[in-house]
């Protein structure tokens, strides 16, 4: 197992010939885990140009991840790959042929922060504005979307509303979060226990209305929760997601839409509009301005997007 099988293939240096037996007939990993293995540490010796493999240091190991990071290979190949060389070198120590783990203190480059999903405005429009059946369930439906897209609340902060304060009594403690419709607003219990209050927009808060005296004629409805199931309980997080994912394949969105692309969506919107970081950071109940300033970075799309389409400079003439 000293060589590799490819045929043409140069032969693997003999210490990680050693190295994949071991894992294949010690340790019985599986072949394809062996393979990737294999693969990964003839790449290393390559990139060693013939040097042998226990004597090199942490400076050859960020050379040759910076060349397979400038050939085009992803952050998180590259983390793949300096696993295995790690492992490999972590074996070689414990045998005792080499004086330490070149790999361990090494770093690859970080994978790039996704954006989080947002709907563009009139999709959100068309969502949440979407006029419902007059019947409980739908008329409910109604209202979670467009409390979720008004206020940019966490799946788990809307399925915890109680419909309005209830204080100390027999069936429990006092609310932690619940409606206020006169006030227009939310109060719930974020990440870390954080309170916050949040507006309510009037389309909402006129969805909202609809529902609750819907919500009147639902036999057995649990006497605080906000948003109740077809039996009268609380209506739980994944059957908020199944009624939103269907919702926008009815209204022929032509994409996927769960609760967190709905508070992404305020959020971006109202960062468009305002350029308030800091109004965002509040609504969304963010502990550091770090986690909102992502938002600024979908803004920057929206606005390299509107300008390509209208400065004459940027538009590209027919022809």
């Amino acid at each position: 197992m000293g060589e590799d099988s490819g045929g043409t293939a140069s032969p693997l240096p003999a210490p990680i010939g050693r190295f994949l037996d071991e894992l294949a007939r010690q340790r019985r990993l599986s072949p394809l885990t062996v393979a990737a293995y294999r693969g990964d540490l003839a790449e290393l010796a390559q990139l060693a140009g013939g040097r042998p493999l226990p004597l090199l240091q942490a400076a050859d190991i960020r050379h040759a991840l910076a060349r397979l990071h400038a050939a085009g290979l992803a952050p998180a190949s590259l983390s793949r790959k300096l696993s295995a060389w790690r492992r490999f070198y972590d074996w070689l120590g414990g045998r005792g042929e080499a004086a330490g783990n070149p790999a361990a203190g090494v770093r690859a480059p970080r994978r790039a922060k996704r954006l989080p999903k947002a709907l563009a405005p009139d999709q959100a429009v068309r969502l949440a504005g979407h006029e419902p059946e007059a019947t409980a369930l739908a008329l409910r439906d109604k209202a979670m979307v467009e409390l979720l897209y008004s206020s940019g609340l966490r799946l788990s902060e809307l399925v915890g509303l109680d419909r309005r304060y209830f204080a100390t009594d027999a069936d429990g403690p006092g609310s932690t979060s619940w409606l206020d419709l006169e006030a227009r607003r939310v109060t719930v219990v974020g990440k870390g226990g954080k309170v916050r209050q949040v507006p309510i927009g009037r389309p909402a808060i006129e969805a909202l209305r609809r529902w609750l005296h819907a919500r009147e004629s639902m036999p057995g409805a649990q006497a605080r929760a906000l948003f109740v199931a077809t039996r009268g309980g609380r209506l739980g997080a994944r059957s908020v997601q199944l009624r939103l994912a269907r919702l926008a394949v009815a209204l022929g969105l032509g994409l996927r839409v769960h609760p967190h692309v709905l508070r992404h969506s305020m959020a971006s919107h109202v960062l468009q509009s305002s350029g308030d970081l800091r109004a965002v950071q509040e609504l969304l109940g963010h502990a550091s301005i770090a986690t909102t300033q992502i938002y600024t970075r979908l803004d920057w799309q929206h606005l390299a997007k509107t300008y390509d389409a209208a400065h004459p400079r940027a538009r590209r003439k027919g022809g």
